[in-house]
């Protein structure tokens, strides 16, 4: 899995160089601010893409004597920089939108922005499919936050299209401005959905509550569990962490409680792979100090009609 998001993160960078090129060239030839804004993208797409390539690779890392747990959160680090970046980007093209609306200068040679834009759509449709496929399979979330970025270059290089046409060939004055700035807004729009999850995770959320609910489910099927209780969850990068305490017949001994526990985690370890899971074992009806804001009472019972 690490592999992948290696690759893919690779893929990105490549993309990132491609279109930043191209880019370049038609902003210079054109001078359209549209042009000029979706270049400043790909050259700070290019920036988050070798950012995310680093937090993959060091995420990746396995755990060693100072982080006993890892190192995933590097991943949420690396979709944060993202943010930062796409932000500052979407403020330096709103400030050179605005100037544009003033000046009313008109872009020249369109075809270039135009031919540039279909390229960069045909080659950001195939990164984005990939991206896809390889989120699917690793979770990562590094990968997630890019590919939130280049999906939003979608519809950017569709907006810089729009712009040159309406302004070039249907004598519509400022329209490069205008989509200048709705370019701005939707970046601004990107980075906030970005740093969602990145937050989530740096902050330990808890599992959606489907995917909590399934886990209740499985470890319900054991026979010899009697209670499911302060179940605790989180995510750091592409591994899972789950804890929570069991009640078993008090009467069990060590060894027979140990042998029940390895046999539940090698279950749900097989229906929630790259999970770390973590259980304690509590005699039946021991109650947790009341008060304690994390306690829950037996997750078993509560999903009995």
């Amino acid at each position: 899995m690490t592999n992948l998001a290696r690759r893919a993160a690779l893929a990105s960078v490549a993309c990132a160089v491609l279109l930043g090129g191209l880019k370049a060239y038609a902003a210079w030839r054109t001078g359209s601010v549209a042009v000029l804004a979706s270049l400043a993208d790909s050259l700070l797409d290019l920036v988050a893409s070798l950012v995310t390539l680093g937090g993959v690779h060091w995420a990746a890392q396995p755990a060693d004597r100072e982080h006993r747990f890892g190192h995933g959160k590097a991943e949420a680090l690396a979709a944060l920089f993202q943010v930062a970046v796409i932000a500052i980007s979407a403020f330096a093209i709103l400030v050179r939108a605005v100037e544009r609306m003033f000046t009313q200068q008109a872009s020249a040679d369109p075809e270039y922005g135009i031919l540039v834009s279909i390229v960069a759509i045909l080659v950001t449709l195939a990164l984005t499919s990939y991206q896809q496929s390889v989120i699917r399979r690793t979770g990562s979330i590094a990968i997630g936050a890019d590919r939130i970025h280049y999906t939003s270059d979608l519809f950017l290089n569709g907006a810089v299209i729009a712009a040159l046409v309406l302004e070039n060939y249907a004598g519509i004055q400022g329209a490069d401005a205008l989509f200048g700035v709705l370019i701005a807004f939707w970046l601004l729009f990107g980075a906030w959905r970005a740093s969602v999850a990145a937050i989530d995770q740096l902050m330990d959320k808890e599992w959606p509550e489907a995917k909590r609910q399934r886990f209740i489910e499985c470890a319900g099927r054991h026979p010899e569990l009697i209670g499911l209780h302060d179940l605790r969850t989180r995510t750091s990068g592409a591994m899972d962490f789950v804890q929570f305490h069991i009640w078993m017949d008090p009467k069990m001994t060590i060894a027979e409680s140990h042998e029940v526990v390895e046999k539940l985690e090698t279950e749900l370890g097989a229906e929630f792979p790259g999970t770390e899971i973590l259980i304690h074992v509590d005699p039946e009806g021991q109650i947790d100090e009341p008060g304690n804001p994390m306690a829950e009472t037996n997750l078993l019972e509560e999903r009995e009609p």
